[in-house]
């Protein structure tokens, strides 16, 4: 039987709660809406997750318009919602955590976390797929944004206004809800405009050094009849899209191994996860791969 004080308690609580419903209605049904819907598409992609060529619960698509680029990773994982939300949309090490996720990127050469009065910014160095100096890579400024966060649901923002080879308004999305006690279910969005200038730039990478390469969306090839793995600049779009999911799949897959362990075991991670979609994201070696990474996840560390 409660108590007085118990009772007392209970009400003290209930009011608290309908105050806060009270004050930010829109709040919490933003929220609810959001889950509903992104648990609305894992019930949809239910056949695509569980049949692909991934060999995991993962479907990918890109979309290409006139002067915009977008890949779209959807996955259902093994790690706890509250998990997830709490290293990667949490507002005090949230932007320091990503820089942890960013540097496993074969392209991510740096990346600092800071604050300033205006929010939490990531600066990154993109480069190429082998060591050099921070001053032959291209610098881009994230803004960092908490859309939306809660115990069911939340959005965390990249932003950047300019990019490599003249590209711009990059944006890297992260929406999350929980399936189960244990699961969670993903979104990841990364996309970039770009012009004439850009688009010139791309398309002299794509006739030297990314001749050749594929994405994981096949289409019929009219010329030939059959059908093929994508190229151009949807293939390097979905390449870079899937090796960010990769570094964020790594990252959480990680996060019990004890501190001193974590970095080997993140490198050998994200490299192997790679290697399981060689023909399109093979690029270094093992040994040298993992050099690299201990060489600038050293410089990011000392050059704060």
């Amino acid at each position: 039987m409660m108590t007085v004080s118990g009772k007392r308690h209970a009400v003290v609580l209930i009011l608290t709660v309908l105050a806060l419903i009270g004050a930010c209605p829109g709040l919490f049904a933003e929220e609810i809406g959001n889950a509903a819907r992104l648990r609305g598409k894992h019930a949809s992609l239910a056949e695509q997750l569980s049949h692909n060529p991934f060999q995991r619960q993962l479907f990918l698509k890109s979309t290409e318009t006139e002067s915009t680029l977008t890949g779209d990773i959807y996955a259902a994982v093994d790690y706890p919602f509250a998990s997830v939300n709490g290293t990667l949309n949490e507002p005090a090490q949230g932007p320091a955590n990503w820089c942890e996720v960013l540097i496993l990127h074969l392209n991510v050469k740096y990346c600092h976390a800071s604050a300033s009065g205006n929010g939490a910014h990531l600066t990154v160095n993109l480069g190429r797929k082998v060591e050099e100096k921070l001053s032959s890579t291209y610098r881009v400024q994230f803004n960092y944004r908490t859309v939306a966060t809660g115990p069911e649901y939340f959005q965390v923002n990249l932003d950047a206004d300019t990019g490599p080879m003249s590209t711009r308004d990059y944006r890297i999305v992260l929406e999350a809800t929980s399936i189960g006690a244990s699961r969670t279910f993903l979104h990841l969005t990364y996309s970039y405009s770009y012009g004439t200038a850009g688009r010139m730039a791309m398309k002299a990478y794509l006739a030297t050094l990314g001749r050749g390469k594929i994405g994981f969306t096949t289409a019929r090839d009219p010329s030939t009849e059959r059908t093929e793995y994508i190229g151009g600049v949807r293939g390097l779009l979905e390449r870079n899209t899937m090796r960010y999911y990769l570094a964020i799949d790594t990252y959480l897959s990680t996060l019990s191994v004890p501190s001193d362990k974590r970095l080997d075991q993140r490198l050998a991670t994200w490299f192997d996860a790679t290697e399981q979609y060689s023909r399109q994201l093979h690029e270094v070696d093992r040994d040298a791969y993992i050099s690299m990474k201990h060489n600038e996840y050293q410089r990011q560390q000392t050059m704060q």
